[in-house]
């Protein structure tokens, strides 16, 4: 399990690789300099409930990646959590696509999105 920590503060345990498609995501929306809520659902054992922060291009976010092989990349993954990040509601995480989607293996650098 990786974390995505925001700030110093705020933090989620994900799997690898939805941690890795939301890192694709949020780098898009930034280097677009286009700011955006992210919001998660919070774990049971710790009280339950959502945490939302309001991400922008000086945000300090940390991808602490638990595996040392990167995860293939799904496109309609991408393409799913992008249309969520571009809503009023903002960026949450949505369950992988799997019918027929194309999945790709990333060389050392992560694409454009």
């Amino acid at each position: 399990m990786g974390q995505f920590i925001y700030e110093n503060g705020p933090k989620i345990e994900l799997e690898d690789r939805a941690l890795l498609h939301l890192q694709l995501v949020m780098s898009a929306k930034l280097r677009r300099a286009e700011p955006f809520v992210f919001t998660w659902r919070e774990d049971m054992s710790t009280g339950g409930g959502r945490t939302t922060v309001w991400v922008h291009p000086g945000s300090t976010l940390v991808f602490k990646f638990a595996g040392s092989r990167q995860p293939s990349v799904n496109r309609a993954w991408i393409e799913a959590l992008s249309f969520t990040a571009n809503t009023p509601t903002g960026l949450y995480l949505v369950p992988e696509p799997d019918g027929g989607a194309v999945a790709e293996r990333l060389g050392g650098t992560a694409q454009a999105v």
